[in-house]
Parts: structure tokens; C-alpha cells; sequence
């Protein structure tokens, strides 16, 4: 089995395989490629950003700089924002739905390193041979987010769609849809309902008004 194919199955990995450093080598020079552009290079980013990640839908805008580990194991959808310094450490998939917006700082990260010291160190694999190696798990995160400035997101969760996350938060858990989360550990504060309107606001509105007269 590839080592690749390990990641994906979330079975132990060795992250210095000659194979999985090749991708990352690339893209690591990737990142630095498109940090080097100016903001409005768009046609250079846009085509520097189709070589780093798996996909990307269409009106999706990243500050940058960024920091993609693999890339290619990153799916993100339609009208995405990403704020300054986006980290996104992919070894296991990473998906990203439509209209998602992430504050300055952004952090996703799928590994996860054993927690007895010694196996960090070494592990022998099945032919007896020592290696350094760890292990994944995929994020998912919904349609219609906003991750607010230095949020973590950890290994394994799922965020649904329609929810907000406040800053500064670390997500080790999955939040289920049209929540407001926050704190470290990230904890559902509150679902977001209608009330939250900015009708409901007009002294901040100051004369804008919902595109749609209906919630969510």
C-alpha cells in the first residue's frame, strides 16, 4: 500500500516517505510562488492557486499569504474568502463548502501524532524497519460558514452548514448546523435563528435591508 493510500484509510504513515515529501516540496514552493504576488495578479495567483489545491469553485478569493501542506487534498467550494495567513495542513482531505468566509489566521489541520512519547520518536513497521510516522483524519466543513480570526480547526470534525465560530476558538468536536460556537474547546453557544437578522438592527443596518425576507 502507497503511503498515500495509507493517509486516506487513516492508518499510521510515514510523513518523510520520499513520495508524500515530493507533494509536499511542491507545493511548499507553490506557496511561496503565490506569496510572492501582488494582490492584483489575479490571473497568476488564480492559476498558481489551480496547481496547489485539489479544486476550487468559482469567485473564491485568497488573501494570502497561505500555507498549504499537500494542496491537493484540499476541496473548497463556490465564493470562498480567505483572510490573511490561511494555514491548512491536509494530509488527511480537506473540504471547504460554498460562501464560506475565514478570518485572519485560519489554522485546519488533520494530523495526529501519537501520544506516547517514545512512539512519536520510532515505530517499527510491519517489516521491522524503524520510522517516524503519524496518522490523519479529514475535516469537513459546511455551506455558508464564517470561522472568525485564529480559529483551529482540529482532526476529524465536521462543521455544518450555516454556522459561525467566534474567534480565537479551538474546534475539537463536530458542530452541527446553524450554530454559533466558540471558547477553547469550541462549544455550541447558541443555535443562530431568525432574531439574528440584521433587520432586527437598524441603527448598524442604517438603511440595508436582507436580500431575502427569509431565514435560513
Amino acid at each position: 500500500m502507497r503511503e498515500e493510500e495509507r493517509i486516506l484509510e487513516g492508518k499510521l504513515f510515514k510523513p518523510g516517505h520520499p513520495d508524500l515529501k515530493a507533494i509536499k516540496l511542491r507545493t511548499h514552493n507553490l506557496n511561496n510562488d503565490y506569496n510572492a504576488t501582488y494582490e492584483h495578479e489575479t490571473e497568476k495567483r488564480a492559476e498558481i492557486l489551480r496547481q496547489i489545491v485539489g479544486s476550487m469553485g468559482e469567485g473564491s478569493f485568497i488573501q494570502g499569504p497561505i500555507h498549504f501542506h499537500y494542496g491537493v487534498h484540499t476541496h473548497i467550494g463556490k465564493r470562498f474568502f480567505g483572510n490573511f495567513n490561511l494555514t491548512v495542513q491536509d494530509d488527511a482531505p480537506v473540504t471547504i463548502g460554498d460562501d464560506c468566509n475565514f478570518g485572519p489566521n485560519v489554522t485546519i489541520v488533520t494530523p495526529i501524532h501519537p501520544m506516547v512519547a517514545s512512539e512519536r520518536r520510532t515505530m517499527l513497521d510491519a517489516d521491522g524497519n524503524p520510522a517516524h510516522v503519524c496518522y490523519a483524519r479529514p475535516v469537513t466543513i459546511g455551506d455558508d460558514c464564517w470561522l472568525g480570526a485564529n480559529v483551529v480547526v482540529c482532526s476529524g470534525v465536521t462543521i455544518g452548514n450555516g454556522c459561525v465560530i467566534g474567534a480565537g476558538s479551538v474546534v475539537t468536536k463536530d458542530i452541527p448546523d446553524n450554530s454559533f460556537a466558540a471558547g477553547v474547546p469550541c462549544r455550541v453557544i447558541r443555535p443562530i435563528t431568525e432574531e439574528d437578522s440584521m433587520k432586527y438592527k437598524p441603527d448598524i443596518a442604517d438603511g440595508y435591508r436582507p436580500v431575502e425576507d427569509e431565514f435560513i
